[in-house]
C-alpha cells in the first residue's frame, strides 16, 4: 500500500503560517528577525489536539481541553520580543504545552520546560518564561532565577492581563507591566483569597 503525503493540507499550514507572521505579529510590532524566524519554523499545528488544527492560527486562544488553552501567536510574539532571549541564555518555560518552549530553542541555548512551577527543577535560570498570568509571583520563582535573571510573564490585576518583565535583585523579582496582553489567569499563581464580609 503506497501513504500518499496530504501536501495540500501541509501547504495550507504553511501559507497559514506566513499569514498569521505577515498581518498579526508584524503589525503588532513583533518585527525580531529572530523571533519571526522561530514562528516560522514552528508547526502551531502540532501543539492543538487534530479537531483544532484548521484554527491553530487564528488571532485568538486556542481551547486544548481540560481548561487550557494556546495562547495566541501575539501574545507568544510579545514576550519573545521582551525577554530577548540570546545563545548565553538557559531557559525555562513554565507551560502545560510545547509551543512557547519549541519557539524558544530557536532562540536560547538551553530550553527546559516544566508543566508547573511545582514541577520544575533545576537552574539558575537567566530566564523564565511563564505561559499564563500570574496574580503573585512566588518566591520559588526568584529561587530559579540567577542574579540580574529576568521572567516574563503575564500579570493579573483586576481582571486585565498585562505582558510584564521582571528582573532579579536582592532575591526578589519585580515585574514591571509593559502592555495588556492576551493571557489566561493561571490557578497556580493566583493571589491569597482574604476574608471579608
Amino acid at each position: 500500500m503506497t501513504v500518499v503525503e496530504d501536501r495540500p493540507a501541509a501547504n495550507e499550514m504553511l501559507v497559514a503560517r506566513r499569514a498569521m507572521i505577515d498581518s498579526q505579529l508584524r503589525v503588532s510590532g513583533v518585527n525580531s528577525p529572530a523571533v519571526l524566524n522561530a514562528f516560522n519554523a514552528v508547526p502551531r499545528e502540532d501543539f492543538v489536539p487534530a479537531e483544532r488544527r484548521a484554527v491553530a492560527y487564528i488571532d485568538r486562544a486556542v481551547p486544548l481541553g481540560e481548561g487550557r488553552s494556546l495562547s495566541p501567536a501575539l501574545t507568544y510574539g510579545q514576550m519573545l520580543e521582551a525577554a530577548q532571549a540570546t545563545r548565553d541564555d538557559s531557559v525555562l518555560v513554565i507551560s502545560p504545552n510545547g509551543y512557547l518552549a519549541a519557539l524558544a530553542g530557536h532562540l536560547a541555548g538551553n530550553v527546559t520546560r516544566a508543566d508547573s512551577l511545582a514541577t520544575a527543577q533545576g537552574g539558575p535560570y537567566s530566564l523564565i518564561l511563564i505561559d499564563g498570568a500570574a496574580e503573585v509571583l512566588p518566591d520559588a520563582l526568584a529561587a530559579l532565577l540567577s542574579d540580574d535573571g529576568r521572567i516574563v510573564t503575564g500579570i493579573a490585576d483586576r481582571g486585565v492581563t498585562r505582558l510584564a518583565l521582571g528582573r532579579k535583585a536582592l532575591g526578589k523579582v519585580v515585574a514591571t507591566p509593559l502592555a495588556e496582553a492576551d493571557f489566561a489567569v493561571l490557578a497556580e499563581f493566583a493571589a491569597p483569597k482574604k476574608w471579608s464580609f
